[in-house]
């Protein structure tokens, strides 16, 4: 399928690795320009370069922590006039209700809500002046069925879906669509982490960890980032104009819900 979306630029964060990685290459398969963003400016050169190389797009990279003010100003400065906005952020540790004060709850916000909210004050009114936008935020299936031990996660994130729910009304008669991506488990870093840590807490391997993991998603496996970086791209494309303030998710049918 033809997106249609040839030679708009996007604006992928964190996107050296993992699901944001698998967005900004479905997006430069589509013939999208974009500027890459994450932390560490190593794994992030070989990325873009290898995107330039394999798709004929531009790439120009950012690399700084999105969750700091200095990162944002320096992201959207290098980011005025693109056409797509991918947000996307590691979350916050897991842990017991307990155990947070208003610190944690402070830099989760701050990461997975504000951040957000920042970059989309700054990039939507170029978008709506253009006529055309697409937005796509990377949450997590938590928001709609929340995980107990990560409640600083659920409680960031869920306030950026209510955030996004307003606005992606108030923008949408401007051509301009803001959508989010709930992810399930997938076969990245963050997994592996997860896995670690139950192999160590009952004893067993990294490999049976996952396999006990996978038993608990009715697909029976993990997703992939080319399968969430594909459905990204679907929704900046044109097809999916109609498409206003919606949360997809993508978790193998882990959240067991009617609607």
């Amino acid at each position: 399928m033809d997106l249609g979306i040839r030679g708009k630029r996007a604006l992928v964060c964190a996107s050296s690795k993992g699901l944001g990685l698998g967005c900004a290459e479905a997006l430069a398969e589509a013939g999208v320009d974009l500027v890459m963003n994450a932390r560490g400016a190593e794994v992030l050169e070989v990325e873009a370069a290898r995107l330039r190389s394999d798709y004929g797009v531009d790439v120009q990279t950012v690399a700084c922590d999105v969750t700091v003010t200095s990162g944002q100003e320096k992201l959207i400065d290098a980011a005025q006039g693109v056409d797509i906005l991918v947000t996307n952020a590691g979350g916050p540790p897991p842990g017991l209700w307990s155990d947070w004060d208003r610190e944690d709850f402070i830099k989760a916000l701050d990461a997975n809500m504000l951040t957000p909210i920042a970059l989309m004050k700054a990039l939507l009114p170029g978008m709506m002046d253009k006529g055309w936008g697409r937005v796509v935020n990377i949450t997590s299936q938590s928001v709609r069925a929340p995980i107990a031990a990560l409640g600083l996660s659920n409680a960031a994130r869920t306030g950026l879906t209510g955030y996004v729910a307003g606005t992606s009304r108030q923008v949408a008669p401007f051509g301009v669509n803001i959508n989010n991506l709930l992810p399930g488990i997938h076969d990245t870093d963050r997994a592996l982490s997860l896995d670690t840590g139950v192999s160590a807490q009952k004893g067993i391997t990294i490999d049976e960890a996952r396999a006990e993991r996978s038993q608990t998603i009715p697909a029976r496996r993990y997703g992939t980032r080319q399968e969430f970086g594909a459905t990204c791209a679907f929704l900046c494309s044109q097809q999916a104009g109609f498409i206003v303030g919606q949360n997809i998710l993508m978790d193998g049918g882990a959240t067991n819900l009617t609607m």
